[in-house]
């Protein structure tokens, strides 16, 4: 017998109270709030044959990207494979969707959750799952374009509107369509003030334009919205992006230390990440952060030899590289090497590509070779997107590269770099400081004056 959801998508399950927990599982996760694998846990001990509970514990667990959690979701697609016999349509779409990226074929995974949504456009969690993974793997237009095929046949009317304006808001942003991002952000939040991902959105937007103050009000006025999610650590890092084109070292330091900088051995690779990204930067500033990259460096070690994720294996090179831990660093190569030398899933082309050279490049500029640092990321810096992640996120290799290039006294280079910058987001004064150390570099004083009285004035302002 088959029940509904909330949104008339077709569930094999006669229990409509079942399929009712789902929805209120589903809407945890679309939250981030809760803890949704562990309420759906509850659900599968008393029911085992609730196919769409697997599959949505399943489709969970990828966006995790860490080894600890695989036995556990291989464990749920085997459990939806089982019950194949009693299975639609859609609930075949996402086992073979997981199944996919167990696989490795994440790519593939996409396209099978794609066909999901193509035959139920209203399967909101095929929807979260491909604009998810989309970001996951770098796609930007995919981010976007997976909302756009179908958001014309959702409105108010329709439960989890929000939530769909929060994915397109993201997707617009990152194709840099910032207008029209903004608004569709701001609408969300009006019909959800505490959604994370649509604060996400916008703070991407007023961080791109170059929107400091602006940012830093937002993000402070929505506090009580965000300050407690499951999304926190990451908003966190985005307020503190704000305060630090702004020279606010001190408030950037504070954020880490209250809210970043977390206590343990680690376990959660998304905190960890933005507390690499921030430390990095910091670095990139020739600023002192004390104990603080030794501390982050010893929960990236157990992780070292993953090879599971690109994006994860350079945030543990720069807490590596950044804490002289040599033989992290050592282990850490030579996994991703033997990994590429016999793999060939999709994450194996992102190491290759984007997560080796920029961990060899780390470690150049860890040990001052910058001239080295720089031929490594020049060639490969109009590919970063495949590395995964944000442009906010993935800016950390042009700033890499820009620092290294005026260190090594490449100063037309780190001028050209610098002039790119600002021309992109000329309201940063990060930006036009860079831009006045590459023309004091040249023997422009003049202009080199100039840009720093450019920076000033930001900062003042």
């Amino acid at each position: 017998m088959t029940q509904r959801d909330c949104r008339e998508v077709p569930t094999s399950c006669a229990d409509d109270a079942l399929v009712s927990e789902l929805d209120a599982c589903l809407e945890d996760s679309l939250a981030f709030r809760g803890d949704p694998v562990g309420r759906v846990d509850k659900l599968l001990r008393d029911c085992p044959d609730f196919i769409m509970g697997h599959c949505f514990k399943a489709a969970m667990l990828t966006q995790a990207m860490e080894t600890r959690i695989y036995g556990e979701m291989v464990a749920s697609v085997e459990a939806a494979e089982r019950l194949a016999g009693r299975t639609n349509e859609r609930e075949r779409g996402h086992t073979a969707a997981v199944r996919a990226w167990i696989d490795g074929d994440f790519f593939g995974a996409v396209q099978r959750w794609e066909e999901v949504l193509t035959e139920s456009p209203f399967d909101l969690l095929a929807l979260q799952m491909i604009h998810l993974t989309d970001v996951l793997l770098g796609d930007v237009v995919g981010q976007r374009d997976c909302v756009a095929r179908v958001f014309p046949l959702w409105d108010e009317s329709v439960p989890g509107y929000e939530f769909v304006l929060g994915f397109y808001s993201f997707g617009l942003e990152e194709t840099r369509d910032f207008a029209q991002a903004e608004e569709y952000g701001r609408r969300a939040l009006a019909m959800r003030p505490e959604h994370p991902y649509a604060i996400h959105a916008v703070a991407h937007v007023l961080e791109m334009q170059g929107r400091q103050s602006g940012g830093i009000w937002f993000m402070n006025s929505r506090q009580a919205d965000w300050a407690e999610g499951n999304f926190r650590n990451h908003l966190w890092w985005h307020l503190s992006l704000f305060h630090l084109d702004l020279g606010q070292v001190d408030r950037v330091l504070e954020i880490y230390d209250q809210e970043l900088r977390g206590s343990g051995s680690g376990g959660d690779k998304y905190e960890e990440l933005d507390s690499a990204a921030l430390l990095w930067r910091l670095k990139l500033l020739d600023l002192d952060t004390g104990a603080r990259w030794s501390e982050l460096a010893d929960k990236w070690v157990g992780s070292a030899e993953d090879t599971l994720y690109a994006f994860n294996d350079v945030h543990a090179m720069m807490a590596f590289v950044a804490d002289e831990r040599r033989q992290a660093e050592d282990r850490l190569l030579n996994a991703n090497e033997r990994y590429i030398d016999h793999a060939s899933d999709a994450n194996c082309a992102m190491s290759r590509e984007i997560g080796v050279p920029f961990c060899r490049a780390l470690q150049d500029f860890g040990r001052g070779r910058y001239g080295d640092c720089v031929d490594r990321l020049l060639p490969v810096r109009y590919r970063t997107h495949r590395l995964g992640g944000s442009f906010a996120q993935r800016d950390i290799i042009g700033l890499t590269l820009l620092e290294a290039a005026l260190r090594a006294r490449r100063f037309e280079l780190a001028l050209a770099l610098a002039n790119e910058r600002c021309g992109l987001k000329p309201s940063s004064p990060q930006n036009w400081k860079l831009a006045a150390r590459a023309l004091r570099g040249l023997g422009q004083h003049e202009r080199a004056q100039r840009a720093e009285a450019r920076s000033d004035s930001l900062m003042a302002a």
